[in-house]
């Protein structure tokens, strides 16, 4: 016999979703604004309800901002809206029609979302547990890198990408010693142009972080009393003192439980444009996932942003209620790192041109990207009029001239018009 809730209906007939992240919260709201009036379970790991993440690299470190702030609903909004909300339990066992927590909680299901989002990647050497040694993903880790911060002095960034440049910017701003450690030739290396990476590096450097590149960190060395991190070991042998080390070397899928039950994963759930599995009575979203090209639908590609998070989630909804996907979008992104502000709107991957509009040197400049002259992606640099004009573009299906598109004094959105076919750039 199913069980039932305090209501009397069987939560056995109902939506369970794994994951009360964005893209969970999402996709929990997605389900009622389509008329699902079936039992929703909405399960999350940590102690708090589903918040924003992307601030708690900027303005909750900065102490800017609180979790109370960040939360998406006031708290009166999941039992209003019928969502059975269970923070601070962590499923360790799935198989068809029953999840169990580690506390042994058995949670039947009709119907089955992932939303495990991913975990941050971790650096194998030795001293890699000592104390000091942190990394950002979730509100406990922000807060306790937060209190860190306040009583740091040398800060070692490990990694160039978007959190541990955002966090070198607090630590700067706050007056800390940063350095940015970074294994790959150039910062921000899988995610822009090398002309926007150069920016990058030198526009942190005029701001007194120093960045290495091509370098590696074999080991963290530890203080007299052998319990915190007080050195970074590079690769060369030199050793940058540190009483505080962030890393931030990328994310890892959270497939455990997708791959309990049989999942196809192959660098993240497998899914297709319905944000179906191989199993098609499951869906997944957000950053667990590997998805074809949300444009193209070719290939694969994980996406990990608020943007895909929020579609991938409506979309699976619209999935397990036999409903029509929703209109496809177009990806962006943003990284605020102090007054640099990084507008993306498109995927770059594949690009066989670029056009620099603006001035580089003025921190005031955008990156368009095209592939057999079809517009492709922008990374707008304090310059937000060019992402929204492509991100127009974009959405419309329409593509801008690569030739007119270098003139900084013409404004992109007035060469849209007239611009739908992937003809050859001028």
């Amino acid at each position: 016999m199913p069980r039932k809730d305090g209501d009397g209906r069987a939560r056995s007939s109902g939506t369970l979703i794994v994951g009360a992240s964005q893209a969970g919260l999402q996709l929990a709201v997605s389900l009622r604004q389509l008329g699902d009036t079936g039992p929703i379970t909405l399960v999350g790991e940590e102690p708090h309800a589903p918040y924003q993440r992307p601030p708690l690299s900027k303005e909750f470190l900065a102490g800017a901002a609180e979790l109370d702030s960040l939360a998406f609903r006031a708290p009166a909004f999941y039992p209003d809206n019928d969502i059975d909300l269970v923070c601070g339990e962590r499923i360790t066992s799935l198989r068809p029609g029953l999840a169990v927590t580690a506390s042994g909680r058995e949670l039947p299901y009709a119907r089955l979302a992932l939303t495990t989002g991913a975990a941050p990647r971790r650096l194998r050497v030795p001293g890699a547990e000592l104390a000091g040694v942190c990394y950002l993903r979730d509100h406990a880790d922000a807060a306790g890198l937060r209190g860190e911060l306040a009583s740091a002095s040398r800060v070692v960034v490990v990694g160039g990408g978007f959190i541990g440049l955002e966090a070198a910017s607090v630590a700067r701003a706050a007056g800390l010693s940063v350095t940015v450690v970074e294994a790959a030739g150039r910062l921000l290396g899988r995610a822009v142009a090398p002309v926007v990476s150069d920016f990058y590096a030198r526009a942190h450097a005029r701001r007194g972080v120093r960045v290495l590149l091509s370098t590696g960190v074999t080991a963290f060395e530890p203080a007299a009393d052998g319990s915190r991190v007080a050195g970074v070991v590079l690769a060369d042998g030199t050793v940058l003192d540190a009483d505080l080390v962030l890393v931030g070397v990328g994310a890892v899928p959270r497939t455990e439980l997708a791959e309990q039950l049989g999942l196809a994963c192959e660098g993240g759930i497998v899914v297709d444009a319905s944000a179906r599995t191989s199993d098609p009575s499951v869906v997944a979203a957000g950053d667990c996932t590997v998805q074809p090209h949300p444009l193209t639908g070719e290939g694969r590609v994980r996406i990990e942003s608020v943007q895909n998070a929020v579609a991938q989630a409506a979309t699976a909804a619209a999935t397990l209620l036999g409903r029509p996907a929703p209109a496809k979008a177009v990806p962006w992104f943003w990284s605020y790192q102090g007054d640099l502000r990084l507008q993306i709107a498109g995927l770059s991957a594949g690009h066989d041109r670029t056009v620099v509009r603006g001035s580089v040197d003025d921190e005031h400049f955008s990156v368009l990207y095209y592939q057999d002259g079809r517009l492709l992606a922008v990374d707008a640099v304090n310059r937000p009029a060019d992402y929204m004009a492509v991100r127009k573009a974009l959405t419309q299906g329409a593509t801008i001239p690569a030739g007119p598109a270098a003139d900084a004094d013409t404004p992109l959105k007035s060469l849209i018009d007239g611009a739908r076919s992937a003809a050859p750039a001028a």
